[in-house]
């Protein structure tokens, strides 16, 4: 394989949009693990991670040929409050990569030092927040979720201060774009439409060139940001993801998970689901996700008021409620097995998750064994998981007449069921082990994790797809995650 290409398009055709400067290195930083599936679609060569007694590019102590490091700028909502400027306090975009089919992706290092944006922050992050990135990254890919990646993290020697002392890290994230809500946010406050008017020409040009000549394009990048926002959320929902910290600052314009921090995936159904001990109102719990993406993509909307009629606007708003509960709708009736829409088919759903909420069953658990289910069967493994034995056994019996009323046989409906029912997520434990073992400089534990969770939808009956213990259902994130 060849070296990667870079091109500098932000550089280039944005000034005004950053500040150049170089990543600050770390003291003895080492390459600790590098993704190799994601490395071989990105065309490296395996040699540019064989670096001995350095942390090269992957460290921002050496760039690659094209490489011209830069911060971004932007600004945002956090918690519903206006924040003002805010941009690449810790991370530095070092290049473009063009591949030969016409993709291109950002190589964003997170971690890099001190920029211009940084404010009262230190540059930095801690090995166990890179490793929850990571991981969480892949694990979303692998369920289909569109996301950023991880390529590579380095560990080193650089303390670094958050609730104590922790190991300094780098880690490379890569993304088609790295557009947010907030970019175009921080211009339209500045009073500078013709900014905002073109930052929306450069997403369209580079990521949707079908519309570059036609006299509507910006209304038409507002409503795919809308629809890709809402089907992003509603996957979100039904794999039972909290993202924990939506602020506009973190909402991609490509409708990509980003910027994990205080994430969960949830054990017990509970639609209240706080996952960031720092949310003390609530803002963020689960079931406020579809509420929040709306808000956010009414903040975006205002910075397109003038380019775009206000009449037009709330139009294109008003999609947001229908793409999302179609999409979520049509993922919840997968997770089910039925593969027709019928009257009943909110009820049936509603009353099982009512009764898992009464019980505190495990949400990915219970629509997996769901997924054994044999129509003419009153037996189910899932019984065993309920106290309430007989409202399940009403429940249970509903539900298997619903199934007979489909032309559809029991292995196609299982292999069905099992390819959007998932036996793994990545509890928070699980990361927590992996956490403990990278802090003690064995990568052994992250790497076979980072495999299961590359298979979530094989079938497994191994620790991954037990519940998790009491102690794992305790742990506590924030946004220094």
């Amino acid at each position: 394989m060849k070296n990667p290409k870079f091109i500098t398009t932000w550089r280039d055709e944005l000034p005004g949009f950053y500040s150049e400067l170089s990543p600050t290195p770390l003291t003895n930083a080492r390459l600790f693990w590098h993704n190799e599936p994601l490395a071989q679609s990105l065309q490296l060569p395996e040699e540019l991670f064989d670096y001995q007694g350095s942390a090269g590019v992957w460290g921002g102590e050496a760039l690659l040929p094209g490489m011209s490091p830069l911060a971004q700028v932007y600004s945002g909502h956090q918690f519903g409050v206006w924040a003002g400027q805010l941009g690449d306090g810790r991370g530095i975009l070092l290049g473009e990569q063009q591949l030969d089919d016409g993709r291109r992706y950002d190589w964003h290092l997170k971690g890099a030092g001190l920029t211009p944006y940084s404010r009262m922050g230190d540059g930095r992050a801690v090995l166990r927040s890179t490793l929850r990135e990571c991981l969480a990254s892949e694990a979303m890919h692998s369920l289909g979720i569109p996301t950023t990646r991880a390529l590579s993290i380095v560990t080193s020697d650089t303390p670094v201060y958050r609730e104590t002392a922790e190991r300094g890290a780098m880690m490379i994230r890569i993304a088609e774009s790295h557009v947010r809500f907030g970019h175009f946010e921080h211009f339209y406050y500045r009073r500078e439409p013709e900014r905002v008017q073109q930052l929306a020409e450069y997403v369209i040009r580079h990521h949707f060139p079908q519309w570059v000549d036609e006299a509507d394009r910006l209304a038409l990048l507002l409503e795919e940001v809308i629809v890709r926002t809402a089907t992003l959320i509603a996957r979100w929902q039904a794999v039972g993801f909290s993202h924990g910290v939506m602020n506009t600052d973190n909402m991609s314009v490509l409708g990509l998970t980003m910027d994990y921090g205080p994430y969960g995936f949830m054990d017990d159904w509970q639609p209240r689901f706080i996952c960031n001990h720092s949310d003390y109102q609530g803002r963020y719990a689960f079931d406020n996700q579809p509420a929040v993406g709306l808000w956010n993509l009414q903040r975006l909307a205002q910075t397109f008021a003038p380019f775009v009629s206000a009449e037009r606007l709330n139009a294109l708003l008003d999609t947001y409620q229908t793409v999302l509960l179609r999409e979520y709708g049509g993922l919840m009736r997968a997770k089910l097995g039925l593969m027709t829409e019928q009257q009943g088919d909110n009820d049936l759903l509603n009353t099982l998750l009512e009764q898992m909420q009464r019980e505190g069953s495990d949400y990915t658990r219970t629509f997996r064994m769901l997924s054994e289910t044999e129509q003419h069967s009153a037996a189910s493994p899932l019984r065993d998981e309920f106290i309430d034995r007989a409202s399940f056994d009403a429940w249970f019996a509903r539900y298997r007449e619903r199934l007979q009323r489909e032309t559809v046989d029991d292995e196609r409906r299982q292999q069905a069921m099992k390819a959007v029912n998932p036996a793994i997520v990545l509890r928070n434990y699980l990361a927590q082990r992996a956490i403990d073992a990278a802090e003690q400089g064995d990568v052994s534990e992250m790497q076979r994790l980072h495999q299961a969770l590359r298979e979530p939808f094989a079938d497994r009956n191994d620790e991954y797809s037990r519940r998790p213990p009491d102690w794992g259902k305790r742990l506590e994130v924030s946004c220094s995650s």
